[in-house]
C-alpha cells in the first residue's frame, strides 16, 4: 500500500480561506448565514471556516453540526457508528441559508443523509455545500457549491482528511 500526501496545512488553510471568501461572495455577505458541520471532521471544518467568515466580514456567523447517523442508509451494513450530538444556532435554520460541511465527497450519500437530517430541524432557505476534498464517483446528483480541492481517484483508493485538532496533524493523503 502506498500513500501520498496531496494537501499540507498551508494548502488546507489556503482552500478554506477562499471557500469563505466564496461562501460571502456568493452569499453576497455574511448575513442570513449558518454553518453546519458533519461530523466528524466537518464539524472542526465549519468551526474553521466560521472563524474566517467572522475575520473577512466582521460578522459572527453561527456554527453548529448536524449528526447525519440515524439518517445513512449504509447502518445495516456499519451499526457501531455512534452518533454525535446535533448542535443547531440558537436562531435555528428556518429562513436561513445553511452551509453544510464536510472533509470528503464520494458517493454523496452522507449529503443525502444530511438533506434528511436538515428536513426534521427546519426549512431553510437555502441549502449550500463546502467540501475540502470532492473525490469524485458520485452515486446520487449531488454536486458541492464551494470545493477546496478537487482529487480525482480510483474507487479502490481512500482519501484520508487528517486535522490538528481531531488527529494530532494536519494532512490529506490517498492510499493505493
Amino acid at each position: 500500500m502506498s500513500t501520498r500526501t496531496v494537501l499540507h496545512e498551508a494548502d488546507i488553510a489556503r482552500a478554506l480561506t477562499r471557500i469563505s471568501h466564496e461562501i460571502l461572495e456568493s452569499n453576497k455577505g455574511p448575513e442570513n448565514l449558518v454553518v453546519l458541520g458533519i461530523p466528524t471532521r466537518g464539524v472542526t471544518l465549519a468551526h474553521r471556516i466560521g472563524s474566517l467568515l467572522a475575520d473577512f466580514s466582521g460578522v459572527s456567523v453561527p456554527v453548529g453540526a448536524l449528526d447525519i447517523t440515524m439518517y445513512r442508509d449504509d447502518l445495516h451494513r456499519n451499526p457501531t457508528r455512534e452518533p454525535q450530538p446535533t448542535q443547531i444556532p440558537a436562531g435555528g435554520i428556518d429562513g436561513k441559508v445553511v452551509v453544510l460541511v464536510d472533509d470528503v465527497l464520494f458517493s454523496g450519500r452522507s449529503i443525502r443523509s444530511a438533506l434528511d437530517a436538515l428536513q426534521d430541524i427546519g426549512r431553510p432557505a437555502a441549502v449550500r455545500l463546502a467540501i475540502l476534498v470532492d473525490r469524485g464517483h458520485r452515486e446520487l446528483p449531488i454536486r458541492p457549491d464551494f470545493v477546496g480541492k478537487n482529487l480525482p481517484s480510483s474507487s479502490d483508493e481512500r482519501v484520508n482528511v487528517r486535522l490538528a485538532d481531531v488527529d494530532g496533524i494536519e494532512e490529506v493523503t490517498i492510499e493505493s
